[in-house]
């Protein structure tokens, strides 16, 4: 079976999601071993839960040992593939196959590292950092993309081909960074918070594993993960805070992205785009009337921080090419 899949590429991204999708069951099973963990209660939204109350050298030391190893032998690999592959195939790369045995390796190392010392890197750095990095890998697509899809309704921001150029080359080792520092932040747990999130890594990590091959660069593929934000961000946002929440800021808001940018991309034809654009306004009115029209400001709020970091990233990557240019010259 997978000497079909090296030749053809074909169901490459269908195994990829049936393989994440068990090991998110993996994740429940184990989890179930982890119910008597003592923790200390919940200190509010910048407190998180699930770390040991008494860390010690080692749970700690095994959290950052574990992640320093996952993150050099990505790096590793995405430095090989750029220098010696470079160029894509409709199947797998030899490296495709040692990139996915690695993290499925890095897996289960993290699964007995749960069972053993049960903390993260959340012990030592806050939950925002682990949410930032996300984001930082939304808005860097929002970047890649910008003149192949637009920004706002197909406009393309003035955004020079030197810095698009430049986040192509090097959004991979971000992009590692943000999936493979995620996942080790959090034990692995078994709450659905935990298993959602987890899902989503799976997926990240089948992407970047995928590297110069056509299925890393098919755009309904890549539209999914986008996409899949708005999903685990609205469903932790129910379990955490009801259905009284905030909930709609993080399904409007993200699917706004999705209707002003993301589906420009995809080739959809403009009366979809149009009955796609409708039903998600008419959606909005009528939350936000049983909710409180003077909340619909919520809709904007995740739209303009990604459109804003697309902007101050552009420049400080210009700013640092230009300073290399400077200093070489």
């Amino acid at each position: 079976m997978l000497n079909n899949v090296r030749r053809s590429g074909r169901g490459v991204l269908v195994w990829g999601v049936v393989a994440s999708a068990l090991l998110t069951g993996l994740v429940w099973v184990l989890g179930q071993r982890l119910h008597g963990v003592s923790l200390l209660p919940d200190q509010g939204a910048s407190w998180y839960y699930w770390k040991l109350p008494d860390p010690s050298f080692w749970t700690r030391a095994s959290a950052w040992l574990g992640y320093a190893a996952h993150q050099v032998v990505s790096w590793g690999l995405i430095y090989y593939a750029q220098t010696r592959v470079r160029r894509y195939t409709t199947g797998l790369h030899r490296l495709n196959v040692v990139a996915l045995a690695a993290n499925g390796a890095f897996i289960g190392l993290h699964a007995l590292q749960t069972q053993v010392f049960y903390d993260g890197l959340a012990q030592d750095v806050s939950i925002f950092s682990s949410q930032g990095s996300v984001v930082l890998l939304l808005v860097v697509v929002l970047l890649m993309e910008n003149r192949r899809r637009g920004l706002v309704l197909t406009w393309s921001a003035p955004i020079s081909a030197q810095v698009v150029g430049f986040a192509r080359r090097y959004h991979g080792y971000l992009f590692s960074w943000a999936a493979i520092y995620t996942f080790w932040y959090h034990p692995m747990e078994s709450t659905s918070g935990h298993l959602i999130g987890f899902f989503y890594m799976f997926l990240l990590l089948a992407q970047s594993s995928l590297m110069f091959t056509t299925a890393h660069t098919n755009r309904w593929w890549t539209l999914t993960l986008e996409l899949l934000v708005a999903v685990h961000g609205t469903l932790v946002a129910v379990m955490n805070s009801g259905p009284n929440g905030i909930w709609p800021m993080f399904l409007f808001g993200f699917v706004a992205i999705f209707v002003l940018t993301q589906m420009h991309g995809v080739g959809l034809s403009t009366v979809a785009r149009w009955w796609i654009g409708g039903t998600f306004v008419v959606a909005a009115l009528a939350v936000y009337s049983w909710r409180g029209l003077g909340r619909i400001d919520e809709v904007v709020r995740i739209p303009l921080i990604e459109y804003l970091l697309v902007a101050v990233l552009a420049l400080l990557i210009w700013a640092g090419v230009r300073l290399a240019a400077l200093v070489r010259s």
